[in-house]
């Protein structure tokens, strides 16, 4: 299974954000995939996942949109608004079946990719 995020770079607060994760290896309407950022110094974080409907962090309610193209094989999260809290290394899991915001229960993670939002 490969996970490829992408879509990350450096915005002004307020801007926004499409991150792509696409993903292979996979029988990819069968999984669950998810959303977790990792600021320095700090723990990961769930931001949002998605199997038939997406479910959030508190902080992502909105502002963070998750969808999936089956036929495509890919997971998009939109950011809207962006804060410079919201910098962070943002990865892209998979896990079979339903989602949870739990990290440990991914078994299958991108190399992430980095956004910054500056203030």
């Amino acid at each position: 299974v490969q996970l490829q995020a992408s879509g990350g770079g450096m915005v002004q607060a307020g801007g926004f954000l499409r991150l792509s994760c696409a993903a292979s290896g996979l029988t990819f309407s069968s999984y669950g995939l998810g959303w977790f950022r990792q600021a320095p110094g700090k723990e990961r974080e769930f931001v949002a996942a998605i199997r038939w409907s997406g479910i959030y962090a508190d902080f992502a309610k909105g502002r963070i949109t998750i969808s999936r193209d089956n036929a495509k094989n890919t997971v998009y999260l939109q950011m809207n608004s962006l804060k410079p809290e919201d910098t962070a290394v943002y990865y892209c899991a998979a896990r079979p079946n339903l989602v949870t915001p739990i990290s440990t229960d991914y078994q299958h993670w991108g190399h992430g990719t980095q956004v910054t939002v500056s203030s």
